[in-house]
């Protein structure tokens, strides 16, 4: 080994890939008590946390891959790879498989890929990209520069539809757009701007879209249907208490009460078994997971480099929030799943190439160094 990859692996962000080996183990065996091999009706139900760990190791290979290069060859890449995630959103209505009433994925045999994620990923890298080109903080013209070139990815994967990525990636870029800085008069702007525009935005949604807002505002109203999930889910939550039900004692799981206990509502499965003890070690792990990527952000010595971290501070910050928020009822139900806890074959691959930047950008931080 030279010198020089001796370097490179002391500068790794290794309490990084500690907090994301922790999230990870956990999210596993919260599917395995979730979804384990069970029977119904005759038939055997896959093992989701099996699955979860081979798409595991898929991710991990890619996370190595992505720190194997100078990140900043990224910059002349970012432009092909945001096209190309554009034809595959573009090849969904046409080849695209639906699932719940909803056309998302493209099935390749071997597995179903998702290209609404690897429009999160190109969406990251052209925005950092583009971002670092401007000096100053950004003027209103730039801004809406900025919005036109996700106006496209983000209405092709509306129309699947699929709303909650649709605004994950919004989010994202607004994050990004605000870690690099705003003139004053735009953000004023801004900040009168968009609370005009988030009621205009009720005339775009569907009618299910509006439904799940509604319930959100007053769950009771259709406890049956579109309210069954958050009751649920507030349920299982409150019957964890302080210290939980322990592994795999979740009543509300475990009778299937729960719907979509894998995905979006995996947390309330690990609420109910430990409680809420449990459930501030789990959010203690992500805000250090979290300040893990904000501080290689910080150390950065690039400004490129600083906003693809930021980026995906950003990513899963949203993620995180979201997610929980939804579960507890504090926002409506969007369908975000939680980072490494809640079941997905892209979304995995996906969170650890997101990973594989930060930890590409912490290895390299030597060299960009002045004296």
């Amino acid at each position: 080994m030279s010198a020089m990859d001796r370097r490179l692996i002391t500068h790794a962000n290794w309490s990084l890939l500690a907090f994301t080996a922790m999230l990870f183990f956990v999210g596993v065996a919260n599917l395995y008590s979730a979804s384990g091999i069970r029977m119904e009706d005759g038939i055997a139900v896959a093992p989701f946390f099996q699955k979860q760990l081979l798409w595991g190791g898929v991710g991990f290979l890619c996370m190595i891959v992505c720190t194997l290069f100078n990140y900043r060859h990224l910059r002349t890449l970012a432009l092909p790879l945001f096209i190309l995630a554009l034809l595959l959103l573009l090849m969904v209505p046409l080849v695209g498989k639906t699932v719940y009433g909803a056309k998302r994925w493209i099935d390749l045999g071997l597995f179903s890929l998702q290209p609404s994620e690897v429009a999160k990923v190109t969406t990251l890298l052209l925005a950092a990209t583009l971002l670092s080109r401007y000096k100053e903080p950004l003027s209103g013209l730039e801004l809406c520069f900025m919005l036109a070139v996700v106006a496209l990815p983000c209405l092709l994967i509306f129309a699947q539809p699929d709303l909650g990525t649709t605004l994950l990636i919004l989010f994202l870029l607004g994050g990004m757009i605000l870690y690099h800085g705003l003139k004053k008069y735009v953000f004023r702007i801004c900040c009168l701007l968009i609370p005009l525009l988030i009621p205009a935005s009720w005339l775009f949604l569907k009618d299910y879209h509006k439904e799940r807002i509604l319930t959100f505002l007053d769950p009771s109203r259709d406890l049956q249907g579109s309210g069954y999930h958050i009751t649920q889910s507030q349920i299982a939550i409150g019957s964890g208490q302080m210290w939980g039900k322990g592994f795999q004692g979740g009543t509300q799981s475990l009778l299937r009460f729960l719907p979509e206990k894998h995905t979006d509502f995996a947390i309330a499965v690990f609420s109910e078994e430990w409680g809420f003890f449990g459930c501030v070690v789990l959010l203690a792990l992500f805000c250090c997971f979290l300040l893990c990527i904000i501080n290689t952000a910080r150390g950065a010595k690039d400004h490129f480099g600083s906003l693809l971290c930021a980026g995906v501070f950003f990513y899963f910050f949203w993620q995180i929030l979201i997610n929980i928020g939804m579960v507890v009822g504090l926002v409506p139900v969007v369908g975000i799943p939680l980072p490494f806890v809640s079941y997905g074959g892209t979304a995995t691959i996906v969170n650890f190439i997101m990973l594989g930047l930060v930890l590409n950008v912490s290895m390299r931080r030597f060299m960009f160094k002045t004296t």
